[in-house]
């Protein structure tokens, strides 16, 4: 699989439309060659390098694998049933650590921070209930991952 934005390439800066600094809005996300048995798609997004721990900026998961690409502003705060503008097709999104259901963009306290976007192709719909957190996640798509997650990284710094 691969994953690219249109407002930003693997390992550059996030642009600040896309932070806690301009609108904190999701970026726009396109990814291809889902692998053949794809029932679902889930995403996760988060900074390795927050202070004490991994800090989770979105949760997204029980997407059609029939979809391509989500748009700008896909991850609305405060919206725990996510439908794709175009088809209709509705997904779940989780809580993130701001303690908010969709998309907290980057805002780090100092210095440049990585943002690992990561997508993974699952054989089946997860049974998890909007809200779920990064852990039940992850402890929900075990046995369902097809291949190796597809990842990109942005960077930000204030």
């Amino acid at each position: 699989m691969k994953l690219t934005s249109p407002a930003f390439r693997n390992g550059e800066a996030i642009p600040i439309q896309y932070t806690c600094d301009g609108k904190d809005v999701s970026p726009p996300l396109v990814w291809e060659d889902i692998p053949k048995g794809a029932q679902s798609l889930a995403l996760i997004v988060d900074d390795p390098d927050a202070p004490g721990r991994t800090w989770v900026h979105w949760i997204f998961y029980n997407l059609s694998s029939s979809v391509i690409k989500l748009e700008d502003g896909a991850g609305r705060k405060g919206v725990p049933v996510y439908t794709h503008s175009i088809t209709g097709v509705k997904a779940m999104q989780g809580k993130n650590d701001f303690g908010d259901f969709g998309y907290g963009g980057p805002c780090p306290p100092s210095g440049r921070h990585r943002y690992s976007f990561k997508l993974y192709a699952l054989d089946a719909m997860l049974d998890l209930p909007s809200g779920s957190t990064k852990a039940e996640l992850e402890k929900a798509m075990k046995g369902h991952i097809l291949g190796e997650p597809t990842q990109l990284l942005g960077t930000y710094e204030r």
